[in-house]
């Protein structure tokens, strides 16, 4: 395969979930991740080495997923594309992606769904770049140098992102939490 299969098939997934977390739609996330993964391919020559090469890539896909953020500002967010709502079938006939399982989700309990809802919703509500920095620590179990070679920003700026990310979950969750 070319540089360019190679980059999909490595860091594809890794990729599109990041434009995912910071964008928050799936169509915007694949645009971010296939445009990212296109510069990386175009532009792998500058790469130093100074910093493992996923966190090059890391940072391409933020500052990309970013752009996208700044010029879908103002543009109405009520559109819902049916393509995006349709299956996707492979050249064999087969689902592209897999199809999700529904079965245990029939019988979840209507609170762990209500805590996923308030979970979500206070990530979704923190700023841009705290949210990115909390994601990649916290879910992705990204190292904190590493975060902030692909944000290009300090190490004690993603601590303290990270930290403060933390505080505000715990208020917001705290008031869904406490037992009456």
């Amino acid at each position: 395969p070319g540089a360019a299969e190679s980059l999909v098939q490595e860091y594809g997934e890794r990729v599109y979930r990041l434009a995912f977390r910071i964008t928050g739609n799936p169509q915007d996330a694949e645009e971010v991740a296939q445009d990212a993964l296109w510069t990386a391919a175009r532009k792998i020559g500058t790469f130093k080495g100074e910093s493992a090469f996923g966190s090059w890539l890391y940072r391409i896909t933020a500052n990309t997923a970013y752009q996208k953020l700044r010029g879908r500002r103002g543009r109405d967010h009520a559109e819902i594309s049916w393509e995006v709502l349709l299956p996707h079938f492979d050249g064999n006939g087969h689902h592209a992606e897999p199809v999700e399982d529904w079965s245990g989700k029939v019988e979840e309990p209507i609170l762990h769904r209500e805590l996923r809802d308030v979970l979500s919703s206070a990530v979704e509500a923190l700023p841009t770049d705290y949210r990115t920095a909390f994601l990649l620590h916290d879910v992705e179990g990204m190292p904190n140098r590493e975060i902030a070679k692909s944000l290009g920003i300090s190490l004690p700026a993603v601590k303290s992102r990270v930290h403060r990310s933390r505080l505000f979950l715990r208020q917001r969750l705290g008031r869904y939490l406490t037992v009456a």
